[in-house]
């Protein structure tokens, strides 16, 4: 298997994994495949955070980031949110998703970006340095469970001193 970044050829394949993945999950299908969409119109898109996991020409993993700004009325500071990310049913549990979010961490790190937060599972991401936000002053645009909604610094001191509400782009609909 590798971890590559995403071609056109793969639009088609990733959309029918978003679709398939997040409608057997706990929480359900939201419309990821549509997000992606739009979020690749969008003028700060990096196709390099954009990869596939790719067992034999057979796509069973996908991860996706976007910038966002932290602000608040004294600063603001731009990042990075994983969104979304999905490992198709027959191969989780098996470190795929470790390795989408190392390889997405690295290019950020590369990139300079200086963090990224994510809304998800506390006790998987947790185990890969996510935080909660909230113990940096740092909240969602949305109402989300305290527990749920995480950041981790991706490069030295990439959350020192910052504090406020996430925005996101435009595609989430926010």
């Amino acid at each position: 298997m590798i971890i590559r970044t995403v071609r056109q050829a793969d639009y088609s394949p990733i959309s029918d994994l978003l679709m398939t993945t997040f409608s057997k999950s706990q929480n359900g299908y939201g419309g990821e495949a549509a997000l992606v969409e739009r979020i690749r119109k969008d003028p700060t898109y990096k196709r390099r955070f954009e990869i596939v996991a790719d067992q034999a020409g057979r796509l069973v993993g996908y991860g996706l980031l976007s910038n966002v700004i932290i602000e608040n009325e004294n600063q603001s500071k731009t990042g990075l949110c994983l969104a979304p990310m999905a490992v198709i049913a027959s191969h989780q549990r098996q470190g795929i998703g470790k390795q989408i979010l190392t390889e997405l961490e690295h290019r950020a790190a590369l990139a300079k970006f200086p963090f990224i937060s994510v809304l998800g599972w506390p006790d998987y991401y947790g185990k890969l340095g996510y935080q909660r936000a909230s113990q940096f002053g740092i909240n969602p645009p949305f109402p989300a469970p305290d527990d749920t909604y995480m950041i981790k610094a991706i490069i030295p001191d990439g959350l020192s001193g910052v504090q406020g509400t996430v925005h996101y782009l435009r595609a989430f609909g926010m």
